[in-house]
């Protein structure tokens, strides 16, 4: 292993640790939720609704696939992360080989379920007529891409984990550039419209797979000879974070699935708006969505050291960088409210979803960014459930019957509103577990498997 393989986050301020893993890794996923921002204006240049309202659709479904690569990506840092903190860059080597080999073979079965139900899922969604039609074929051509997304997700989080945040950044960055430079070459200079923007797609996959590989085999050490041995000895730690993890991120697509369902009973151009709101949220609030990544390292490795006084200010920093960010993020949104509408030639019901978002809704992120924080602390203190709980419980019961009284109260607004309101519960609860959690003070998941005499004990240790 190289000098950078060193447990890196041990000492110094959390929170400057914070500001660098977050700023870097929402520069890499920025660059990519860019790039559907700007696939999103391409379509809607083109002038046909059902276009842009078939790339909503699509794009429900296709956040539900990637939740599944982000699960196996939060298993594999954790693990890397916490083998990193104890000194052992052998077990941290072959975690990390055989994470992404069941990343890889898991997210291939997972893909193959999902393309042979695309019209269920579709409809499923609301879709119908043309857009069902649309939507489904954009979607047979980018799903079967999955695994080599699961590679790009997968080896950033070993990047992360090993605190090489830059060179995680420019793989995610890599595949925005090759994404960008495609998509108005296929979809314009082609006349591919959509499916342009999916063969881009794809391209962009690829590309981010290969830059997330080279530098762990450049810079860290590279992989280990798998084994049957090794598989079997990891598939439980493996499994123990990443089940409940990609149930956990499962959460929120098919929260997001029931918004746009609730949406589509207001017609296309509703569902039209709130495909802007979903490409614009990850843009504005990139460093938001990387914070459980960035984060989660931090945790990891000082858990992994014992170190739980900074276990629990990283925590606490964490929330604050979540707050300042979020006010700073809400004002810019409000601020550019007149461009946006221009940019999108936003009117009726989708430049009233717009606006409502660019500003006063915004600010009610932070409590996402909260069930972010916490979630990052649940996966790498040994309690991977309570996140899966958090979220399936806000993206239900925190989601549902909030919607439906929105809706009903003030039509496709109110469906906005209520997916909003629904999350300061669940946030609440999850920072009570979460504050738990660290006051219990160690992981309650298998941390280090041991063997004595030959024989693998200790596997499910629990430490009380």
């Amino acid at each position: 292993m190289s000098d950078t393989s060193r447990a890196v986050f041990l000492s110094g301020s959390p929170l400057r640790h914070i500001t660098v893993m977050a700023l870097t890794a929402s520069l890499g996923l920025m660059a990519v939720f860019m790039v559907d921002f700007v696939d999103m204006i391409f379509i809607s240049m083109l002038g046909k609704a059902e276009l842009a309202a078939a790339v909503g659709y699509a794009g429900a479904i296709l956040f539900f696939t990637s939740s599944f690569g982000i699960g196996m990506a939060i298993a594999a840092g954790a693990l890397v992360a916490r083998a990193l903190g104890q000194g052992d860059t052998e077990t941290a080597q072959r975690r990390a080989t055989n994470a992404l080999i069941y990343g890889v073979v898991f997210g291939a079965v997972f893909a193959g379920i999902v393309w042979a139900n695309l019209v269920p899922l579709a409809k499923l969604m609301g879709a119908k007529g043309d857009t069902l039609e649309l939507a489904v074929h954009y979607l047979a051509i980018v799903v079967p891409s999955l695994p080599f997304l699961l590679i790009g997700m997968v080896g950033g989080a070993i990047l992360r984990a090993h605190g090489d945040a830059r060179r995680a950044m420019m793989a995610t960055i890599w595949g925005a550039i090759i994404n960008a430079v495609l998509d108005p070459i296929l979809i314009f200079g082609f006349d591919l419209e959509l499916t342009g923007a999916a063969l881009a797609s794809v391209a962009a996959r690829v590309a981010m797979a290969v830059a997330a590989l080279w530098p762990i085999v450049r810079h860290h050490g590279g992989f280990g000879r798998p084994s049957l041995a090794t598989l079997r000895l990891d598939l439980t730690p493996i499994l123990a974070i990443g089940v409940p993890a990609v149930l956990t991120q499962l959460a929120t697509p098919i929260g997001q699935a029931y918004v746009t369902r609730s949406m589509a009973a207001f017609g296309e151009e509703a569902v039209a708006g709130m495909a802007i709101i979903a490409r614009m949220t990850p843009v504005a609030f990139g460093v938001i969505f990387a914070m459980s990544g960035a984060i989660g390292p931090i945790i990891g490795q000082n858990a992994g050291a014992g170190q739980y006084a900074r276990v629990r200010r990283t925590v606490i920093d964490g929330l604050l960088f979540t707050l300042v960010i979020v006010a700073v993020v809400s004002v810019l949104l409000f601020l550019l409210r007149g461009p946006l509408a221009w940019l999108f030639a936003l009117q009726g019901q989708a430049l009233s979803l717009v606006f409502l978002f660019a500003g006063p809704l915004s600010l009610l992120f932070f409590f996402n960014g909260v069930i972010f924080v916490a979630n990052a602390a649940f996966n790498n203190l040994g309690h991977p459930f309570y996140s899966t709980v958090v979220n399936w419980g806000r993206h239900t019961l925190g989601t549902i019957p909030f919607v439906i009284l929105g809706g009903m109260w003030w039509g496709a607004p109110g469906v906005l509103i209520g997916q909003a309101l629904g999350g300061i519960v669940f946030a609440a609860v999850a920072l009570f577990l979460a504050w738990r959690v660290i006051k219990g003070g160690g992981p309650r998941v298998p941390v280090r498997p041991f063997a004595r005499n030959g024989r693998l004990i200790g596997l499910l240790h629990a430490r009380r």
